[in-house]
């Protein structure tokens, strides 16, 4: 798929998308439920998808209402037994998780909860990604695992026993999801895992957030270690749970960069008491000088007073919040002077190695981005081209292409655009439903 962008004014309102960590994470909560689920506002995306994949590869029962929320049934003989089996019907299963670093993390823990063999496989550039941790970690929780010299595929078989053991949280919090809830569910004693130099810690809190509503009891010593209870029995949760699946801060972060660098928009949706990371987006735009207005549930944002040449260049540490930097690159690429961005470490691991291809495909726009460390350097201000880029099978490399070539001099044409379905399916619909011109 090739989408091109020619330069253009945005202007109206727009709902955000809806946010794939919240719904995974409710995917993963609604499979582990002893009641029935009833998930509003579910995802459309690849990610989403494919967590609603392997939850029925592992026992859930999903019809969808007339208002198109998910219902979540996962019967005491078809799923979840006791604290700890899956389906035992099955000699065997087989899950496939796309390409979501969030549902291979957290979901083969759960799977792992299972004494059946399960085999564990993703594709793209989830191929490559190192998956060390599990044969690190699997085995001190009675778990066999064997894997493909720390990538995928990976065979496992538990059942998973809740112990008190130490992790390393500097990869990913998302391993500290999947065996927090794994936890949750299997418990019969208290157990703690601490964790030495954790990073995402706003979706460590998104997660807490997400098995407190249903019914885990779990507590947080500072970050360093966190002990998991038994579940406590409540009649009121085994009827009918609802949750409601938040805005997406993620996607709606390239949205509030075009309105930065390219005119005027209202987006709807948002919960600004969030405990989403990538919530911080809204220090960026406060620094680099664009007219912000913050609501509740909107967010008015435009270009400042004096235009375009008016944004200037700011200082953000995206450590926690690794996915903010495409949209940051094509918000710096527009204020004047060097735009630091700490977190680059946090960059290797993801769809692409993003420093490089943000360094790359920007480079193509007239862009200079040094890597220096952990740091990133934007050069902003000067002339933005128009140009052929290439997506790198990355959905946020696409999006952050797009919304500069918004203000850019020329048409920009982006390769692979079809990236952005694994997040954002509704994107390009979106940006030209404000008036951009996407071809």
């Amino acid at each position: 798929m090739i989408v091109s962008i020619t330069p253009s004014k945005v202007s109206g309102n727009i709902h955000a998308p809806t946010s794939k960590s919240s719904m995974q994470r409710a995917c993963a909560a609604a499979l582990l439920n002893d009641g029935e689920t009833i998930i509003h506002n579910p995802g459309k995306s690849n990610d989403d998808l494919a967590a609603i994949g392997i939850i029925k590869n592992l026992g859930a029962e999903i019809t969808e209402d007339t208002n198109g929320s998910l219902i979540i049934k996962v019967s005491k003989s078809a799923g979840f037994k006791e604290s700890s089996s899956l389906v035992d019907a099955a000699e065997s299963a087989s899950l496939h998780c796309g390409e979501s670093g969030l549902g291979i993390r957290m979901f083969t823990p759960l799977a792992a909860l299972s004494s059946k063999e399960i085999t564990i496989n993703g594709s793209g550039s989830l191929l490559t990604r190192p998956m060390d941790f599990f044969d690190e970690i699997f085995p001190q929780l009675g778990i066999n695992i064997h894997s493909n010299a720390g990538k995928l595929p990976i065979k496992i078989k538990g059942p998973l026993q809740p112990k008190d053991i130490i992790i390393d949280g500097s990869l990913s919090s998302q391993f500290l999801t999947g065996l927090l809830m794994a936890y949750g569910k299997a418990a019969t004693a208290p157990a703690t895992i601490t964790v030495k130099d954790l990073k995402s810690k706003p979706y460590i809190d998104l997660t807490l957030q997400v098995m407190k509503q249903f019914g885990y009891d779990v507590v947080n010593n500072n970050y360093e270690s966190f002990t998991i209870y038994p579940k406590p029995l409540n009649p009121k949760l085994l009827n009918q749970l609802h949750y409601t699946v938040e805005g997406d801060w993620s996607g709606a972060a390239f949205l509030l960069v075009a309105g930065a660098i390219g005119g005027n928009i209202v987006v709807t949706g948002l919960d600004v008491f969030s405990t989403q990371a990538d919530k911080a987006i809204l220090k960026a735009l406060m620094d680099c000088g664009c007219t912000l207005s913050i609501e509740e549930r909107q967010l008015a944002i435009s270009l400042p007073t004096a235009g375009i040449q008016g944004l200037k260049a700011f200082h953000f540490n995206a450590t926690d919040c690794p996915d903010l930097f495409p949209p940051l690159v094509a918000l710096a690429a527009y204020c004047n002077g060097t735009t630091t961005i700490e977190g680059v470490n946090r960059l290797a691991h993801k769809e692409s190695n993003r420093g490089l291809t943000l360094q790359e495909e920007f480079g193509k726009m007239g862009v200079a981005i040094t890597l220096q460390d952990d740091l990133m350097l934007v050069a902003g201000g000067g002339a933005v081209n128009g140009a052929v880029v290439h997506s790198h099978h990355d959905h946020r490399i696409a999006m952050a292409c797009a919304v500069a070539g918004l203000a850019a001099t020329g048409i920009t044409t982006i390769e692979e655009a079809a990236a952005i379905n694994k997040s954002y399916p509704a994107f390009f619909e979106d940006i030209k439903k404000l008036g951009a011109a996407v071809l």
